[in-house]
């Protein structure tokens, strides 16, 4: 008889993260009954950003407590890819997340500001919130399936290299579906400044994601 060691390792720091990203969600509904359930909808209609999210800040504590679960969620996901792909354990994975959570911060911040920048400079700041406010709901809805997909790979099935790319590439395409609706909302002003939105898109939303991936590489 021949014994094969089972490695185990414990998911109480991934329960305590869950629960925390449900208890945000918990709050934000308790807090902003109202807002929470456009919000929702969004994947349906439009109506949360022509009633509730026109002429919004993006630093309205509802978004502020959405992103936080979107930062945790993304991060615990690319926690496990990076432990599936490697085929291993880490030795202090709750450093390791800590880490992804701070790099992920950071990266979004950063790329905010930046835009914000952009925005501030060239005099259309209006259009730069009206812009970025979009896309931080978007990505915060999409939070959500993350969190679903979490649920699924930690404590359901084990997760192999095959699912959680067939995972991404589903989540590149629901986001690309929210750009694609975020650009159409806005369509005739892109058509009007077709040369810089295109030096948008390769200097803000295409190069900082090549960027990021040539670092985690």
């Amino acid at each position: 008889m021949e014994y094969v060691v089972r490695t185990w390792q414990s998911l109480d720091w991934v329960t305590l993260v869950l629960v925390g990203c449900l208890l945000c969600y918990t709050v934000a509904k308790y807090l902003y009954p109202k807002r929470f359930q456009e919000f929702t909808m969004l994947p349906v209609t439009n109506k949360y950003f022509l009633v509730l999210g026109k002429g919004d800040e993006v630093q309205h504590p509802f978004n502020m407590l959405l992103f936080v679960p979107q930062v945790l969620l993304v991060s615990l996901f690319v926690y496990l890819y990076m432990e599936t792909s490697q085929g291993t354990n880490f030795e202090d994975p709750l450093l390791v997340f800590v880490q992804i959570c701070t790099g992920y911060a950071v990266f979004v911040l950063s790329k905010f500001m930046v835009e914000k920048l952009v925005g501030t400079i060239f005099n259309f700041e209006g259009l730069s919130n009206k812009y970025l406010y979009q896309k931080l709901s978007y990505r915060n809805l999409l939070a959500v399936v993350f969190f679903i997909g979490n649920l699924l790979f930690y404590y359901t099935f084990t997760p192999t290299l095959a699912t959680m790319l067939i995972f991404i590439v589903i989540i590149v395409l629901l986001n690309g579906i929210t750009l694609f609706y975020s650009y159409k909302t806005n369509s005739a002003l892109i058509f009007n400044h077709l040369f810089y939105f295109i030096l948008y898109l390769c200097a803000l939303e295409i190069s900082p994601y090549i960027i990021l991936y040539k670092v985690i590489v």
